[in-house]
């Protein structure tokens, strides 16, 4: 039966791209997942970082199970008591004025509605990302995603403009090193004011940003594009998928940064591994948005099941105090990781915050050239010793490990993976050293 269905996975599956395994899986209990073949790994991406309470959390399960038995769906208009719940609970876990939540299922949603909003709102279409940024692959969000696949689709949403992203390590704009002073920024938006036909509607940012390699800005970065916002008439919109609700050992990345965006999108980290997002303003512009007739109607708009899950995680982030164990196991984590820099020349650099950090493998310190076949091989080693790694490989961007298990991770399952990542690179680096 098990190579009838992976035969079938072969034939009857559209292969969507990124990471794929031979095997098929089976089962997803707290850090682990167990594949066909009995084989239980270690998960350091909590899924698609989504199990940010772990893999089949009992909050998680009852939650689905009572959902189950009261509703599962109903007609859009109607909007179900559990989804007016979580609306006030999150209302209290985002910083003022943001309180109006629209819930969807996933971050490209999220994000297509802040879009939305935010051109409905002032008037403009254009909009301004960071580089190395992913905000989804739907039609808005897949145009603002510059570490996404690009090419072969046509043309995309007219009006995006890059900034270059606060990379110290590997300056985009080839100005500094290991300190951004922000030239970058001001550069993209001297670039954005040349190129815009006076139509400007907003910026979307990643507090943290990720797929392009866990770049962390520097501080004071966010402030000065708030203001840079607001001399331009654009709305500020966080894309929080991955920094929301505990990541960074914060309930929100712009409570950590002191900076309020006009509109946040949520998704991965609160629904638990089922399907939901948000997207969160104030009450000035969800008034204008009405006003100005926004619709954003979908078949599965404020269903209940993914509230009650939504709830069930905050519940569960509160209850163990897994904000402050972000803290602490990801702190653990990168004293782990730094031992083994320490010890291999080719980890360049290991940045982040709390239980989301980058490792970029480089060939050597001083050149900082990628090491994408060493991240390839060890990555592929890692899952063979029973560890689920998430490389990013992007010519431009260089090798970096993103590494985020579940807040619930422990100790000794951080000890469990950095010894098989030890492991891994010392026979892959002797494998890549063999003539």
């Amino acid at each position: 039966m098990t190579e009838d269905l992976r035969q079938a996975a072969r034939e009857c599956l559209i292969r969507y791209g990124g990471d794929s395994f031979d095997t098929l899986f089976v089962t997803a209990k707290g850090a682990h997942v167990t594949d066909d073949e009995g084989r239980e790994i270690l998960d350091f991406t909590s899924g698609q970082m989504c199990a940010t309470v772990g893999h089949g959390h009992p909050a998680v399960v009852a939650a689905i199970e009572k959902s189950a038995r009261t509703a599962i769906h109903m007609f859009s208009g109607m909007i179900p008591d559990v989804v007016a719940e979580l609306g006030r609970r999150l209302a209290d876990w985002v910083p003022r004025p943001l309180k109006r939540s629209l819930f969807v299922n996933t971050g490209s949603e999220s994000n297509e509605a802040a879009l939305r909003i935010a051109k409905l709102c002032t008037g403009g279409y254009e909009v301004a990302a960071m580089g190395g940024s992913w905000h989804g692959v739907t039609g808005a969000a897949s145009t603002v995603s510059y570490a996404s696949d690009r090419r072969g689709y046509g043309p995309g949403m007219p009006g995006v403009f890059p900034i270059p992203e606060p990379n110290a390590y590997r300056c985009p704009i080839e100005h500094c090193r290991d300190g951004c002073d922000m030239t970058c920024l001001r550069v993209g938006l001297r670039q954005f004011d040349m190129h815009s036909a006076g139509a400007p509607a907003a910026v979307i940012a990643e507090p943290v940003i990720s797929a392009g390699g866990i770049i962390v800005p520097p501080e004071g970065y966010f402030e000065r594009l708030k203001a840079a916002c607001a001399e331009r008439g654009m709305m500020l919109i966080f894309d929080e998928a991955q920094t929301a609700f505990g990541r960074l050992g914060h309930r929100t990345a712009a409570e950590q940064v002191g900076v309020t965006p006009d509109i946040m999108s949520v998704s991965k980290t609160l629904g638990g591994g089922v399907p939901l997002a948000a997207t969160v303003t104030s009450d000035a512009i969800e008034e204008k948005a009405h006003e100005r007739g926004f619709s954003y109607y979908t078949s599965h708009v404020s269903d209940p099941l993914p509230a009650a899950v939504g709830l069930a995680v905050l519940d569960t982030i509160e209850r163990e105090s897994l904000m402050a164990r972000a803290v602490e196991m990801g702190g653990y984590l990168r004293h782990r990781l730094e031992g083994l820099q320490q010890r291999y020349e080719a980890i360049g650099d290991i940045r982040g915050r709390g239980l989301l950090l980058g490792v970029e493998l480089v060939k050597d310190r001083e050149s900082r050239e990628p090491h994408h076949t060493l991240g390839a091989v060890t990555t592929a080693r890692c899952f063979e010793l029973g560890l689920s790694m998430n490389i990013r490989r992007r010519p431009e961007r260089g090798s970096v490990w993103r590494i985020a298990p579940p807040l619930t991770v422990t100790r000794e399952e951080i000890d469990q993976g950095v010894e098989i990542l030890d492991r891994a690179l010392n026979e892959s680096l002797d494998e890549l050293a063999r003539p």
